[in-house]
């Protein structure tokens, strides 16, 4: 184990290899944002078919916190290839106008469902289980929300501990818990 987080702080401390590139509608845009219908029980259920777990990122037009996130966090291959290989992500505009399919049935535009789910900072993730119960909207699902940019080693211990499932069982650990143990484990500082 000891072996396994001294290679990912290595290859964290590597400089990211680029950053995304601005769409027309001012948001970055990474090979990993899957571009859908944004109806959430379409996307869960194509989540759960590649095996991976549904990831909601929440972005605004010039939103500096988000370019951070793109430019220093999102391209570090250890945080680029965890999120290739375990998440399937959709990307929602805090302002936007696109229609989405809430797990709940109702069709909203984006801001409205920013509003409905209680997201206010950019950038937010929300993490979906595998499954949802009838009638919960995506804020009432979610297994945990990120709400805000944070630094490398706080992100990839995040997605971790959300794909790992250790919030679930008589053993969960909470992810304070399991972040600060895994600080503790780091062989170098990441600025976590």
């Amino acid at each position: 184990m000891t072996r396994l987080l001294t290679m990912i702080a290595a290859l964290m401390l590597a400089l990211p290899v680029h950053a995304a590139e601005l769409g027309d509608d001012g948001l970055h845009k990474t090979d990993w944002m899957r571009d859908t219908f944004k109806d959430l029980n379409e996307d869960l259920a194509e989540a759960n078919a590649e095996g991976k777990r549904l990831m909601i990122l929440f972005e605004q037009r010039g939103c500096i916190y988000c370019t951070r996130m793109h430019e220093n966090v999102f391209p570090m291959e250890v945080i680029e290839d965890y999120i290739e290989a375990n998440y399937f992500v959709i990307q929602m505009d805090l302002y936007g106008a696109t229609e989405v399919t809430d797990f709940d049935g109702e069709l909203i535009s984006e801001r409205d469902a920013a509003r409905k789910w209680g997201v206010m900072f950019t950038p937010s993730i929300l993490f979906m289980p595998e499954e949802v119960e009838e009638g919960e909207t995506a804020a009432q699902a979610a297994v945990a929300v990120m709400p805000g940019a944070f630094e490398a080693g706080t992100t990839l211990d995040l997605l971790t501990w959300v794909n790992e499932k250790r919030y679930e069982g008589g053993n969960a650990e909470d992810f304070q818990r399991y972040h600060a143990r895994m600080v503790r484990e780091r062989d170098v500082d990441l600025g976590d």
